[in-house]
């Protein structure tokens, strides 16, 4: 029988085993309630949708706010329930911050991109959890369908309000961004133009 190289998943010690994941898989590990998440290496057009809201937003974001990748946000109180939205957008001092863990209350946007491989329960799952956090504004974009939802108002565990749109509307970020995004140019999942060379058709 095989022998995972990793410890036992068990209270208290499920960051180190996401740690050690990331580390020899270089897998994106985090954990949503409790549960152990892991997400491929984003596509090009999973980046290309990050990239062209993160452009967006840093020309007209208010001053004193940026819009950052790769930053994690965890549950009030609970520093071993965590989450990595695709982009964020936090107070600046956030550049000065020795913390790898941004409080939720500071997010004035959370977005995330959906994979091809997840599931709609993992992405319900996800919105809860930042509803949970109160994590005010969250935009779930969807390059499988070429839709968004702008989730705002967290209450109770919950989100009160879910606009959706589709690719070629913009977003109506509401205060204090108060400014619009377009999704025109957010590519869709499909075959990529380099798959023919690579199988030689």
């Amino acid at each position: 029988m095989a022998v995972s190289p990793y410890p036992r998943p068990r209270p208290g010690n499920l960051r180190e085993i996401a740690e050690k994941i990331e580390n020899a898989s270089g897998l994106r590990v985090q954990i949503v309630g409790g549960k152990l998440v892991m997400s491929p290496s984003p596509r090009g057009k999973h980046a290309g949708v990050v990239v062209r809201l993160r452009r967006q937003l840093e020309a007209v974001l208010p001053e004193g706010l940026g819009a950052y990748e790769m930053s994690s946000i965890a549950l009030p109180e609970e520093p071993d329930d965590y989450v990595t939205p695709d982009l964020i957008v936090l107070p600046i001092e956030w550049e000065e911050d020795d913390d790898w863990l941004a409080a939720p209350e500071d997010a004035v946007l959370a977005m995330e991109v959906i994979s091809q491989s997840e599931k709609s329960r993992e992405i319900r799952d996800k919105a809860d959890w930042y509803a949970v956090a109160r994590v005010s504004v969250l935009l779930v974009v969807d390059p499988r369908k070429g839709t968004w939802a702008l989730h705002t108002r967290p209450d109770n565990g919950a989100y009160q309000d879910v606009l959706p749109g589709k690719f070629g509307e913009s977003v109506p970020l509401p205060a204090p961004l108060g400014f619009e995004v377009a999704t025109d140019r957010f590519p869709l999942y499909g075959d990529s133009p380099r798959a023919g060379r690579r199988t030689g058709a």
